[in-house]
Parts: C-alpha cells; structure tokens; sequence
C-alpha cells in the first residue's frame, strides 16, 4: 500500500481537521477563550440572555457595595467605645 497518492493528502486532512473539533470543544469545555485560525480572540456577539446577566451582575455589585458599607458601620458601633458611641449619638439629637 502506498501512501504517495491523493488519499494520503485526505487522511492528513481529515485528521488535522478533527483534531481541531476536538481542541476547540475542551476548551470551549473548560472555559478557554476561543480563538481563530491565527490565534486572535474571538468575541462572541452579545445576546439578549448576555446583557440581561451583565445588567444583573451590576445590580449585584451595587448591592454587595452597599451591604459592606452598612458592615463597617455595624463594625465600628460594636467595637467602639460606649461613651464615645452615647456621645456621637446625643450629638446627632
């Protein structure tokens, strides 16, 4: 069997054009970056579903913000001192 021919070109091919399925799925799998044929980036156009978590993902950045601004002023009420914590109170009065 000789391999000089046009199915060797094929085979080769073949297998170079699977192994790039292959590639391309595990690391689309294991959350690579995809990429073209030159190894540039490949940004995915944004759906709907894509904003819609983008816009949520700040609601929840805003909210974690606001929660940890809340904690350094339960912080620092329960590690005050209590004259100095009556004190800033009667002066809010």
């Amino acid at each position: 069997m000789s391999f000089g021919g046009p199915i060797f070109v094929v085979l080769v091919i073949a297998i170079t054009m699977t192994a790039w399925v292959v590639t391309t799925a595990i690391r689309a799998r294991h959350g690579y970056p995809l990429t073209d044929d030159w190894g540039n980036p490949v940004h995915p156009t944004k759906s709907a579903e894509t904003e819609k978590l983008a816009a949520e993902n700040q609601q929840l950045k805003a909210t974690v913000e606001r929660l940890e601004d809340r904690l350094k002023v339960l912080e620092r009420i329960a590690t005050d001192p209590t004259k100095r914590l009556s004190d800033e109170i009667d002066g809010l009065r």
